[in-house]
């Protein structure tokens, strides 16, 4: 993959669609979440082209660098060179069995909002403009957060002990809301606010600072309860299919 050619979101669509098929032809769980991200990217596309968010040209150019963050974390991991620590933490968890799909989306989700995206915003809004990108950042998390719903709906579809565990036990569903919106949507805003008036010289420092408190809500989404946890548990036995079979129902 060659990053520095990614200048436009078709140029994006169309690494995350080689992510996707890489992922499944090695059952790569990967591929869970970059499926996710190119549903996002195809929909913030069709925003721009609709003029849903209020600076079309703008929401490209921090899609593109929304995006990167990602697609340089991903290489870098396969590459065996370093990466933030939320995003190691969350590849790394990726290859492990007990995480359902859920959770591989909600850990990729924790990473690129609550640290990409306040890194990416602050970077194409100048010192006096990222005020005017508040009503456009939120609608790309609106976009986010409604996609994992319909992703979680379509999976229940392949393996029906998912949708009467959930309906079982609310709490899975509140943390899902809670969590993957206000939350994050949330804290990620006030960070990008405060990233954007650091120095040159503190931005790194702010980021590692940042990034500990992201890699910590990992903790949040493995472990979001006993009861909760229990039925994530059964969830995951029941799952249904290879790791390819998924991608690509999620894909579908």
């Amino acid at each position: 993959m060659n990053l520095q050619k990614i200048n436009t979101i078709d140029e994006v669509i169309s690494a995350l669609e080689n992510i996707i098929l890489e992922s499944e032809e090695n059952n790569d769980p990967a591929g869970y979440f970059a499926a996710l991200y190119l549903k996002v990217t195809q929909k913030v596309k069709e925003g721009i082209s609709t003029g849903f968010f209020d600076n079309g040209p703008r929401m490209e150019q921090l899609d593109v660098v929304f995006a990167k963050r990602y697609l340089t974390a991903l290489e870098a991991y396969r590459k065996n060179q370093p990466v933030t620590e939320s995003w190691q933490k969350t590849f790394v968890i990726s290859a492990q069995y007990w995480p359902i799909v859920l959770q591989h989306l909600l850990m990729g989700m924790n990473a690129h909002i609550n640290l990409d995206l306040c890194v990416a915003a602050a970077e194409v809004s100048k010192e006096n403009e990222l005020a005017n990108l508040e009503n456009d950042f939120n609608k790309i998390n609106e976009i986010l957060s409604s996609l994992v719903h319909d992703v979680q709906g379509s999976l229940s579809m392949v393996w029906p002990a998912l949708k009467y565990i959930l309906k079982w036990t609310g709490k899975i569903d509140d943390y899902l809301v809670d969590f993957s919106m206000k939350l994050a949507r949330d804290g990620a805003w006030k960070f990008a606010n405060e990233f954007s008036l650091v120095s040159e010289t503190e931005k790194v420092k702010a980021i590692i600072t940042r990034d500990k408190r992201v890699a910590g809500k990992v903790n949040i989404i493995l472990k979001p309860g006993l009861p909760a946890t229990l039925a994530l548990r059964i969830i995951r036995i029941t799952e249904r299919g290879t790791v390819a079979e998924k991608i690509r129902k999620m894909a579908g």
